[in-house]
């Protein structure tokens, strides 16, 4: 049921190591940075447009930034990214922080991470999963090579989000219809291109106060279909 999440994670844990071990020069590692950050623009991009209805990313990003604002989750997730930098200098460790919050959203938002876990879940197959592993793997090299170990945490919401749909799969399956997942992709890739703009440093994006838009897509699809 959960082999295809670990091995995901595990995947993720491996090409984090890789990428640390390379430790590139600073200006090596800018340049790469700022090309992750045009490519996570463009997959944004790419996964904001993929909606029929608009309204519903919308909807969604203006309740998620209602509630996650309220919540203070910004806030919340830079004193993880404290203790998680605890004695490093303050740069390195704003850097972790947006490593974890990068990583995990890249590697949970999407289509693969939710059919794989409720193939995994009702089916006991991990096809989709292994082949995100690979994916994921391959992205982790780059991304913990320009933003280091936070990106290895990732891993630990990869096992929880992937691995609470493979358990209780016979429950959510029904949650997750085919507009559910669009509007899911289509909402994560906007909080994506937010954070695509916070690692070319155009601007300061509160992405983590933009999380729980993700459940609020998956509420509205439920009324909107």
């Amino acid at each position: 049921m959960l082999w295809g999440t670990f091995v995901n994670a595990c995947a993720v844990v491996v090409g984090s190591t890789i990428g640390m071990l390379l430790r590139l020069r600073e200006d090596i590692r800018h340049t790469i940075m700022q090309g992750l950050g045009l490519v996570t623009v463009v997959l944004g991009i790419k996964m904001g447009l993929d909606h029929g209805n608009i309204l519903i990313p919308i909807a969604s990003i203006v309740i998620g930034g209602f509630i996650g604002e309220s919540l203070k989750l910004e806030a919340r997730l830079a004193s993880l990214g404290k203790r998680l930098g605890r004695r490093r200098p303050e740069g390195e460790a704003k850097r972790i922080i947006q490593g974890f919050v990068t990583a995990s959203l890249v590697f949970c938002v999407g289509a693969m991470s939710v059919v794989g876990a409720l193939e995994g879940g009702l089916k006991g197959t991990h096809d989709t999963l292994y082949t995100k592993a690979m994916l994921d793997g391959v992205s982790s090299v780059f991304f913990a090579s320009s933003f280091g170990i936070g990106v290895l945490f990732s891993a630990v919401p990869i096992l929880v989000y992937q691995g609470a749909i493979a358990v209780f799969a016979s429950l959510l399956e029904p949650l997750f219809h085919a507009g559910a997942l669009q509007a899911i992709g289509a909402t994560g890739g906007i909080v994506i291109i937010g954070i695509g703009i916070n690692i070319l440093g155009i601007g300061k994006i509160s992405v983590g106060n933009l999380l729980p838009s993700l459940v609020v897509a998956v509420v509205l699809s439920l009324f909107f279909n």
